[in-house]
């Protein structure tokens, strides 16, 4: 918690100071209230509280003394927290506190300025950060029901809930059995085998074929490119159950429903459309007078392309088959159609624990899938951001 020099912004006054932090407060306010019982009580106190708070830290307590007074909201709402929710009530109002803490100056010492151009009218500064704001509640709301399942998959009890224990932090209501269930049975063990033989052939065969068809695609002589595009990429645009059952159809006149072969084509033309995607998008910025200088060289075609094209679009290409292992791991619709009991993988063992039985072992399972998700992710935004630089659309 670090103190503040101040060149361009100015305190503001406590007509506006006091009902910004007050509407925070009453914000804030409403979910401790509906948490303990009394949602009126929590948007009424924690307005109130806030807006005295903020009238000593703004009124009587001078810069220098902003830090004390930064720790001590901090310290007061994290004892308040604990007195209300014990340990885990400490936490958040520990949160809360730094928050505050910090939102109290940030309001008050008209710090929301300092980082925007002082030309900008009350109404556009106001819209600068309801937008924020905005972003980061929709960020929040699909966030939580992810975030929620993983400390749920250490419950140390069989319940899909938070038990009384887990809510006071208490060591013993968490445990790593579920975890142990999934990597001793052998019904999960066969079920993430089959997810890991399938989708990578799935994925190294949607890379093949969308690269190629991207490339094919990026041409400027190929006729009907949009008619041709909007096949292609249809299997992302058409409801996957609608697929799941045209595909169920055809397999099974050509025998490879309830094969191996037939899960991993089925899975392969999921994941065509993303690579092209990817791949088009990379193609974008692809200068072809390097291939052209290639042929006068005397390079043929497949030199050409593995020589000079495939190490500019590789990012693009690593990106799309990503996406495509993702969208093959975490399947399962196409794979109850297209698939049978010897090709369950991890997401239908997943369908079967909820509709069968209900096995806490799934939240466990689901929060190694985030997991792997995540990582994924990540390697696909470092590939976008390497992608950029070399083809010149960012800086090194």
């Amino acid at each position: 918690m670090a103190t503040y020099t101040l060149t361009h912004v100015e305190r503001k006054p406590l007509s506006f100071t006091l009902p910004v932090l007050a509407l925070a407060g009453g914000f804030a306010g409403l979910f401790v209230g509906t948490a303990q019982g009394s949602a009126l009580l929590g948007v009424v106190g924690g307005a109130v509280l806030l807006a005295i708070l903020g009238f000593v830290c703004v009124t009587m307590l001078d810069g220098a003394k902003e830090r004390p007074a930064r720790w001590a909201i901090t310290i007061a709402m994290a004892v308040a927290g604990f007195l209300v929710g014990s340990a885990s009530g400490a936490v958040v109002g520990f949160l809360f506190g730094w928050f505050f803490g910090w939102f109290i100056y940030w309001i008050g010492e008209g710090r929301y300025r300092a980082n925007l151009v002082p030309y900008l009218t009350p109404g556009q500064v106001l819209w600068h950060y309801t937008f924020r704001v905005l972003c980061g509640l929709i960020f929040f709301f699909l966030i939580t029901p992810i975030v929620v399942v993983m400390p749920l998959s250490f419950n140390a009890e069989d319940f899909f809930t938070f038990t009384p224990e887990m809510l006071r932090l208490d060591p013993e209501g968490y445990s790593l059995k579920h975890y142990r269930d999934f990597f001793t049975s052998p019904d999960w063990q066969q079920a993430l085998w089959n997810s890991v033989t399938i989708a990578p052939v799935a994925t190294l065969l949607s890379v093949t074929f969308g690269t190629l068809a991207a490339i094919g695609l990026s041409s400027e002589h190929v006729p009907f490119k949009r008619a041709i595009m909007a096949i292609l990429i249809s299997p992302m645009i058409v409801p996957l159950i609608i697929s799941a059952a045209g595909m169920y159809f055809f397999y099974s006149r050509l025998g490879l429903q309830g094969t191996y072969w037939g899960v991993v084509l089925a899975h392969a033309a999921l994941g065509i459309p993303f690579v092209i995607i990817t791949v088009t998008a990379t193609l974008v910025g692809f200068d072809r007078s390097l291939t052209r200088a290639a042929a006068n060289m005397g390079a043929n075609p497949v030199t050409t392309f593995f020589r000079v094209q495939m190490p500019l679009i590789l990012p693009g290409v690593i990106s799309g088959g990503l996406f495509a292992f993702i969208t093959s791991f975490d399947e399962v619709v196409v794979v109850l159609f297209v698939g049978s009991a010897g090709q369950k993988t991890l997401p239908w063992q997943m369908f079967t624990g909820l509709r069968e039985q209900i096995s806490p072992t799934i939240l466990a399972v689901a929060t190694i899938l985030v997991a792997i998700s995540i990582v994924l992710l990540a390697t696909v935004e470092v590939l976008r951001r390497r992608s950029e630089r070399l083809r010149g659309m960012s800086p090194g």
